[in-house]
């Protein structure tokens, strides 16, 4: 029996997935998860760059994917900021970085601060 691929999709991910890009259409038949602070920075991008609509459909689509975030994995992303604070990684990007870690996921991104770091499936466009 072979181990199950859990990811943890970081907004880079989500973007992706709503605009359809086939890099990342596997996503939708595998297990993943989305960090509530994720779901809320790709809520904030979409409504940016699209619309409410289209927001709230994403948003209510990947909600049953969506697991909330312990204080403590808060904290430890900050600390993951300040330790790599030369990269400029995002408090919503550190915070899935972490998640994953404590929660033996993979995490999947594009961000290229994150190329090179244990754990990580790097997509890019």
């Amino acid at each position: 029996m072979g181990l199950i691929k859990r990811y943890c999709l970081d907004t880079y991910a989500l973007i992706e997935i709503a605009g359809g890009n086939p890099k990342f259409s596997f996503l939708l038949k595998e297990e993943f998860v989305i960090p509530n602070t994720t779901l809320a920075e790709f809520y904030w991008v979409l409504l940016k760059n699209r619309d409410k609509e289209e927001a709230d459909f994403w948003c209510e689509k990947l909600l049953n994917s969506t697991i909330d975030v312990a204080k403590k994995i808060l904290l430890k992303a900050q600390h993951f900021r300040y330790l790599n604070r030369k990269k400029d990684i995002s408090f919503f990007d550190s915070v899935g970085y972490i998640f994953f870690q404590d929660n033996n996921y993979i995490f999947l991104t594009g961000d290229k601060e994150f190329k090179d770091l244990d754990g990580v499936k790097y997509i890019t466009k």
